[in-house]
Protein backbone atom coordinates (compact mmCIF):
# COMPACT_ATOMS: atom_id res chain seq x y z
CA UNK A 1 0.00 0.00 0.00
CA UNK A 2 1.50 3.24 -1.02
CA UNK A 3 1.78 6.03 1.67
CA UNK A 4 -0.77 8.20 0.73
CA UNK A 5 -3.21 5.29 0.40
CA UNK A 6 -2.24 4.61 3.51
CA UNK A 7 -2.69 7.69 5.17
CA UNK A 8 -6.35 8.31 2.88
CA UNK A 9 -7.30 4.38 4.43
CA UNK A 10 -6.18 6.00 8.22
CA UNK A 11 -8.69 9.47 7.64
CA UNK A 12 -11.42 7.37 6.53
CA UNK A 13 -10.95 5.23 9.70
CA UNK A 14 -11.03 8.71 11.76
CA UNK A 15 -12.90 11.41 10.27
CA UNK A 16 -16.88 10.85 11.07
CA UNK A 17 -14.92 10.84 15.09
CA UNK A 18 -13.32 13.63 14.54
CA UNK A 19 -15.86 15.53 12.97
CA UNK A 20 -18.34 14.17 16.02
CA UNK A 21 -15.95 15.66 18.39
CA UNK A 22 -15.15 18.88 16.60
CA UNK A 23 -18.72 20.21 15.07
CA UNK A 24 -20.49 23.05 15.87
CA UNK A 25 -24.18 23.52 15.53
CA UNK A 26 -24.48 26.90 14.09
CA UNK A 27 -28.29 26.67 14.92
CA UNK A 28 -28.18 25.99 18.48
CA UNK A 29 -25.13 28.00 19.90
CA UNK A 30 -27.15 31.21 20.51
CA UNK A 31 -29.23 31.98 23.75
CA UNK A 32 -32.29 32.32 24.56
CA UNK A 33 -33.80 35.76 24.03
CA UNK A 34 -32.76 38.44 26.60
CA UNK A 35 -35.68 38.73 28.81
CA UNK A 36 -36.51 42.32 27.88
CA UNK A 37 -38.88 43.50 30.84
CA UNK A 38 -39.81 47.02 29.10
CA UNK A 39 -41.42 47.36 25.63
CA UNK A 40 -39.73 50.27 23.64
CA UNK A 41 -42.43 51.13 22.25
CA UNK A 42 -45.03 51.37 24.52
CA UNK A 43 -43.18 52.15 27.65
CA UNK A 44 -44.86 49.50 29.35
CA UNK A 45 -43.95 46.01 30.76
CA UNK A 46 -43.92 43.09 28.77
CA UNK A 47 -44.32 40.00 29.70
CA UNK A 48 -45.87 38.17 26.97
CA UNK A 49 -44.07 39.00 23.96
CA UNK A 50 -40.63 37.47 26.04
CA UNK A 51 -42.50 33.77 27.04
CA UNK A 52 -43.67 34.34 23.34
CA UNK A 53 -39.87 34.32 21.92
CA UNK A 54 -38.48 32.51 24.61
CA UNK A 55 -41.29 29.61 24.32
CA UNK A 56 -40.39 29.87 20.37
CA UNK A 57 -36.59 29.59 21.17
CA UNK A 58 -36.81 26.38 22.84
CA UNK A 59 -38.82 24.85 20.11
CA UNK A 60 -36.88 25.60 17.69
CA UNK A 61 -33.74 24.23 19.92
CA UNK A 62 -35.13 21.06 20.42
CA UNK A 63 -36.32 20.45 17.05
CA UNK A 64 -33.20 20.56 16.07
CA UNK A 65 -31.71 18.47 18.43
CA UNK A 66 -34.58 15.46 18.13
CA UNK A 67 -34.53 15.91 14.60
CA UNK A 68 -33.36 12.65 12.89
CA UNK A 69 -32.48 14.63 9.65
CA UNK A 70 -29.06 14.63 8.27
CA UNK A 71 -26.60 17.52 9.58
CA UNK A 72 -25.17 19.53 6.75
CA UNK A 73 -22.04 19.77 7.44
CA UNK A 74 -19.40 22.00 4.60
CA UNK A 75 -15.82 19.88 3.98
CA UNK A 76 -13.12 21.93 2.74
CA UNK A 77 -12.49 20.33 -0.58
CA UNK A 78 -8.91 19.72 -0.18
CA UNK A 79 -6.88 18.78 2.69
CA UNK A 80 -4.08 21.27 4.14
CA UNK A 81 -0.66 20.80 5.31
CA UNK A 82 1.36 24.33 6.53
CA UNK A 83 -0.93 26.13 4.57
CA UNK A 84 -0.50 24.30 0.92
CA UNK A 85 -3.45 23.01 -0.60
CA UNK A 86 -2.94 19.03 -1.35
CA UNK A 87 -4.92 16.87 -2.81
CA UNK A 88 -8.78 16.90 -3.17
CA UNK A 89 -10.56 15.51 0.12
CA UNK A 90 -12.78 12.51 -1.11
CA UNK A 91 -16.53 12.71 0.64
CA UNK A 92 -17.47 9.66 -1.43
CA UNK A 93 -16.82 6.93 1.53
CA UNK A 94 -18.98 8.90 3.94
CA UNK A 95 -22.19 9.50 1.77
CA UNK A 96 -24.16 6.84 3.89
CA UNK A 97 -23.40 8.35 7.25
CA UNK A 98 -26.85 8.37 9.06
CA UNK A 99 -26.00 11.29 10.44
CA UNK A 100 -24.39 13.39 8.61
CA UNK A 101 -24.53 14.93 5.46
CA UNK A 102 -21.32 15.97 4.07
CA UNK A 103 -21.07 18.17 0.62
CA UNK A 104 -17.75 20.17 -0.30
CA UNK A 105 -18.29 23.90 0.32
CA UNK A 106 -17.33 24.77 -2.86
CA UNK A 107 -20.56 24.48 -3.94
CA UNK A 108 -21.74 27.00 -1.46
CA UNK A 109 -21.69 30.93 -1.63
CA UNK A 110 -18.80 32.00 0.29
CA UNK A 111 -19.02 31.84 4.17
CA UNK A 112 -19.06 35.72 5.29
CA UNK A 113 -22.69 35.55 3.18
CA UNK A 114 -24.21 33.43 4.89
CA UNK A 115 -27.10 34.23 7.38
CA UNK A 116 -25.76 32.81 10.76
CA UNK A 117 -28.80 33.43 12.47
CA UNK A 118 -31.45 31.89 9.89
CA UNK A 119 -31.77 28.09 11.25
CA UNK A 120 -33.89 27.23 8.29
CA UNK A 121 -31.28 28.27 6.19
CA UNK A 122 -29.84 25.55 3.37
CA UNK A 123 -26.31 26.52 4.41
CA UNK A 124 -23.84 23.60 6.15
CA UNK A 125 -24.31 23.83 10.19
CA UNK A 126 -20.32 24.59 10.23
CA UNK A 127 -17.30 23.67 8.05
CA UNK A 128 -14.53 21.47 8.25
CA UNK A 129 -11.03 21.72 7.56
CA UNK A 130 -8.42 19.16 7.75
CA UNK A 131 -4.46 18.99 7.41
CA UNK A 132 -2.85 15.34 6.43
CA UNK A 133 -1.66 13.29 8.96
CA UNK A 134 1.59 13.32 10.35
CA UNK A 135 2.82 9.95 11.68
CA UNK A 136 5.34 8.58 14.37
CA UNK A 137 7.82 6.72 12.98
CA UNK A 138 6.48 3.77 13.67
CA UNK A 139 2.86 4.89 12.12
CA UNK A 140 1.21 3.70 15.37
CA UNK A 141 0.58 7.65 16.37
CA UNK A 142 -0.54 10.75 14.01
CA UNK A 143 -1.54 13.64 14.94
CA UNK A 144 -4.00 15.82 12.34
CA UNK A 145 -5.05 20.10 12.34
CA UNK A 146 -8.38 20.31 12.20
CA UNK A 147 -10.86 23.95 12.50
CA UNK A 148 -14.50 24.55 12.23
CA UNK A 149 -16.10 27.37 11.78
CA UNK A 150 -19.77 28.04 11.56
CA UNK A 151 -20.13 30.17 9.31
CA UNK A 152 -20.20 34.05 8.45
CA UNK A 153 -16.46 34.37 9.39
CA UNK A 154 -17.40 34.88 12.69
CA UNK A 155 -16.60 32.29 14.86
CA UNK A 156 -14.28 29.31 15.00
CA UNK A 157 -11.97 26.99 16.32
CA UNK A 158 -8.89 25.00 15.52
CA UNK A 159 -7.66 21.80 17.07
CA UNK A 160 -4.72 19.63 17.15
CA UNK A 161 -5.81 16.07 17.14
CA UNK A 162 -3.85 12.68 18.23
CA UNK A 163 -4.91 9.38 16.82
CA UNK A 164 -3.73 6.27 17.82
CA UNK A 165 -3.90 2.83 16.07
CA UNK A 166 -4.83 0.37 18.64
CA UNK A 167 -5.36 -3.53 18.04
CA UNK A 168 -5.39 -2.36 14.16
CA UNK A 169 -7.97 0.35 14.61
CA UNK A 170 -7.60 3.95 14.73
CA UNK A 171 -9.36 6.63 17.34
CA UNK A 172 -8.63 9.50 18.78
CA UNK A 173 -7.08 9.33 21.84
CA UNK A 174 -6.56 13.24 22.39
CA UNK A 175 -7.79 16.94 21.71
CA UNK A 176 -6.20 20.38 22.31
CA UNK A 177 -7.64 23.02 21.60
CA UNK A 178 -5.27 25.30 19.91
CA UNK A 179 -7.31 28.53 18.96
CA UNK A 180 -10.77 30.20 19.27
CA UNK A 181 -12.04 33.17 17.34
Amino acid sequence: MSESDFEKNVMNNVFIEIVDSIYRDRRIMYPPPHPRIIDFKTNKRDTVGYQKKLKKYWHDHDSIINSKAKILIGVYDYVENNGIRNEIFDLTPFKDNKKFDFQYISKFPKEEFWDINDIKSPMPVCTIKISNIHFNKNKTLGTIEASVSNGGGKSGSGFEITIENKSGKWHITKIFDTWVS
